[in-house]
């Protein structure tokens, strides 16, 4: 029973959790409502006002307009910044500009910054410079630097001319490094502590100080050049002898991260070892900032927004439900192109083999069977891939040995499925040639597919093109083509 505790805890809280989102998520989707129907109210009063040409309708129609944005107003001021993105990004372009002017200005740096990028150039691009920098001014400098970095040059400029001397220096040294890099994501308020100080006079320095950055549960230990040496937690610090030294008291060899390091391996590093915050330093190895797990989970929940983008040929432009189709249209261009050029191959297989198609009807109901078949078994390998590339890099001994166990993986599946395939359809066409050729057909894809699951996405890689990108279309074209020809060329070999 005691063993069997921690389990039932563990799923009792994940229900929880699992409540309190469901919960959250209904309360937005309420707020969003609220608002649309105001909005939808307002503009229907207004409406009304307008067609009553009466003494007074001025004031009638100002009276009207400012008790609904007051409304709106006092109902955006109750939520989170993110919350608001979230009103924001479901509301039409109309309607987001008129509950875009009614977020307090304290508060709207915060929400473009939790608003996707779309929007975000949709918000700012028709506002002044003068008012970019008035929301920008109360940031912290990285944050001013990740509403800046895709702001146009000259607006960039502008804003940055708004800020005092010492802010203008951080956002520029941000700004001066990669976008997804260490550098560009990192937190320039950390605390240090001197290795061969006493723990009695960190404590006195910590209470004469200013209040320690947020997210702080232990302390850099840094040498006299400023470089890591180890970390000191804020509960031991508390609960050891004062007359202790901060070297006795450390956890020694920090795991940190270099300036031009990209966020993808740090990502990686914070879940493969449970981090929730390690220093940074440059290229002298000296702690200059700080990461913490805020930053990271960012760049995951990014990283598999834009993945799942990608998979399917689009990007973060069209993320925003209401942008112009134009545009929108012509991005999806190359990936219907691809489509259809892949397709079109496919059906130059089937009218090859037109006559045995017309001489055994069959053929026509199975075919697609076998492609589909393929090319949901090569999704598996090249998702596997992929994982593996972003992750890290890939040697030629992990790809020999993916792509042979791969290989056997779908070696196994094709014969199964292959086998049950095959008296399917030696119970509903009751011929036994047939079942075997589709059988053979299957199993020869699936391996097929495995192949190319593996060799697309790292060719891809090392090309340097977008494995998730690329793959999908390289692994459909192939099965599609190569089923639908395996199956039909066995089926003419074989049943003629």
């Amino acid at each position: 029973m005691v063993a069997g505790a921690p389990c039932h805890g563990s799923a009792r809280a994940r229900e929880v959790v699992l409540l309190v989102e469901h919960s959250h998520h209904r309360n937005l989707e309420s707020a969003r409502a609220d608002i649309i129907q105001l909005l939808s109210r307002q503009a229907l009063e207004m409406a009304v006002v307008h067609r009553w040409q009466q003494p007074g309708q001025d004031l009638v129609t100002e009276l009207v307009e400012r008790q609904h944005r007051t409304a709106i107003g006092q109902r955006l001021s109750k939520f989170h910044p993110a919350d608001i993105a979230f009103v924001l990004e479901s509301l039409e372009p109309t309607a987001r500009d008129l509950a875009w002017t009614l977020v307090r200005p304290e508060s709207r740096g915060a929400v473009l910054l939790e608003t996707s990028d779309a929007v975000r150039h949709a918000l700012v691009q028709n506002m002044p410079p003068g008012s970019i920098a008035e929301l920008a001014v109360p940031l912290p400098p990285e944050d001013i630097a990740a509403l800046l970095a895709d702001l146009p040059e000259a607006t960039r400029l502008t804003v940055l001319d708004k800020l005092d001397g010492s802010d203008r220096a951080q956002v520029d040294s941000v700004l001066a490094f990669p976008k997804g890099s260490v550098g560009a994501a990192m937190d320039r308020d950390f605390a240090a502590v001197q290795e061969h100080a006493s723990l009695a006079s960190v404590l006195l320095a910590l209470r004469e100080q200013k209040p320690l950055p947020e997210h702080t549960t232990q302390l850099f230990v840094v040498d006299g050049q400023q470089r890591p040496r180890g970390l000191l937690a804020l509960a031991k610090l508390l609960q050891s002898d004062p007359a202790l030294s901060v070297h006795d008291a450390m956890t020694e060899a920090p795991l940190f991260f270099h300036t031009d390091e990209p966020m993808r391996e740090v990502a990686n590093a914070f879940e493969k070892y449970d981090l929730v915050v390690a220093p940074v330093v440059n290229l002298h190895d000296q702690i200059v900032g700080r990461i913490t797990v805020d930053a990271v989970v960012d760049e995951i929940n990014e990283r598999a927004q834009n993945e799942s983008l990608r998979q399917v040929g689009l990007s973060k432009d069209d993320e925003d439900l209401f942008a112009p189709a134009r545009p929108a249209a012509l991005r999806r261009w190359p990936w219907i192109a691809v489509n259809l050029g892949t397709a079109f191959m496919a059906s130059r297989v089937i009218n090859a083999f037109g006559g045995i198609i017309a001489q055994l009807v069959a053929l026509a109901a199975l075919m697609p069977i076998v492609a589909s078949l393929g090319g949901n078994a090569g999704q598996q390998s090249v998702a596997l891939i992929t994982q593996r590339l972003t992750s890290g890099s890939l040697t030629a001994g992990e790809f020999r040995r993916a792509l042979l166990r791969e290989v056997k993986v779908g070696a196994i599946n094709g014969a199964v499925w292959g086998t049950v395939l095959g008296l399917v359809t030696l119970l509903l066409y009751a011929q036994f040639a047939l079942a075997v050729v589709i059988a053979a057909a299957v199993l020869l894809n699936l391996i097929l597919a495995a192949v190319v699951g593996v060799a697309a996405p790292a060719l891809l890689h090392a090309a340097g093109r977008d494995p998730v990108l690329g793959s999908s279309v390289i692994l459909t074209a192939t099965t599609d083509f190569m089923g639908y020809l395996l199956f039909l060329g066995l089926a003419a070999a074989f049943l003629t």
